[in-house]
């Protein structure tokens, strides 16, 4: 285990009982009434919940930045989040958000958005068509999800679905957990298999051909990869974006910057981060909780910023 890991599990360890005690009323276990059942049924699902989540959108990123050899590509890019956020507003707006019928949508659009993104790309697509095709597919995803809205029935369709695509871990339960959690360890696991295909890739994709590298199968790969992870963070959380962006930056100096050493250290430090924001949602003295979604845009959109200006000095 490298040290960056090993840093990044202590920090987890540290982090998943705190989130536990912290909320707008801090927990005592010993002389809170009915403090196991908060903990066993309200906030330990909500942390597990956070902890998938975030692990799963930070190596989303770390792969998507390896394999688009691009420092500022997102998750959002390749059209799989918007997919599956398609996917769930097409439930509410249907009427069938109850039980599993929301997630099922949202995995089914995430699905629906891989399938297409490997359509157009083909098997011999290069990174700039996959690029391209996965910004169309978000464009229309995007577009559709607009769509919907517009055609909700009623205020209260409307309110429920934008409140939706803000992105929270609210009144998530272990049957969320349990919907998330083995996608998102499955997608990491594929993500990791592309790591040697990727840490070609940064010599160019001929060197990597030589390489023996196959293209179709590292981008099957890093599109099913990515679409679990993402896909099932959507169906049970909504929109949650920054994460895969901001991550792989912050733990690329703790790593040799090859992009297989990046994924598992990206996933350990999105899970710290959502599970850290999450936190501090719960905590802050407003009238009603904040969203997730919105928490870390504030936070990541900054950070977007200081990328691009840093990218403008050394071009300068």
């Amino acid at each position: 285990m490298t040290r960056a890991n090993l840093l990044l599990l202590l920090a987890l360890a540290v982090a998943v009982p705190l989130s536990l005690l912290a909320g707008r009323v801090w927990l005592d276990p010993w002389a809170t009434p009915n403090a196991a059942v908060i903990l066993g049924e309200l906030r330990l699902p909500r942390a597990l919940l956070a902890v998938a989540i975030g692990g799963g959108l930070g190596a989303a990123g770390a792969a998507m930045q390896g394999y688009l050899r691009n420092p500022l590509a997102d998750p959002g890019l390749f059209g799989i989040a918007p997919g599956a956020a398609l996917g769930a507003v097409l439930s509410l707006l249907l009427g069938l958000a109850s039980g599993w019928w929301l997630p099922l949508f949202a995995l089914a659009g995430a699905a629906g958005a891989m399938g297409l993104l490997a359509l157009i790309a083909g098997r011999a697509g290069g990174i700039a068509l996959f690029t391209l095709a996965g910004m169309m597919i978000a464009s229309l995803a995007g577009a559709l999800t607009s769509l919907a809205i517009s055609l909700a029935p009623n205020a209260f369709a409307t309110s429920e679905i934008v409140v939706w695509l803000m992105g929270a871990l609210t009144d998530r339960g272990w049957p969320d957990v349990a919907l998330a959690a083995p996608p998102t360890l499955a997608g990491i696991a594929l993500l990791r298999l592309a790591g040697r295909g990727l840490d070609a890739l940064t010599l160019g994709e001929v060197a990597a051909r030589s390489l023996g590298v196959s293209p179709a199968r590292l981008q099957a790969l890093v599109v099913a990869g990515v679409g679990l992870t993402v896909g099932s963070g959507v169906a049970v959380a909504g929109v949650i974006g920054f994460v895969g962006l901001m991550v792989p930056h912050l733990v690329r100096p703790l790593t040799d910057r090859r992009p297989s050493s990046l994924i598992v250290p990206s996933a350990l430090a999105g899970a710290l981060l959502v599970l850290l924001a999450d936190c501090v949602c719960r905590i802050l003295p407003l009238a009603t909780e904040l969203r997730l979604g919105i928490a870390l845009s504030l936070l990541g959109a900054p950070f977007f910023l200081h990328l691009l200006l840093k990218m403008r000095r050394e071009v300068a």
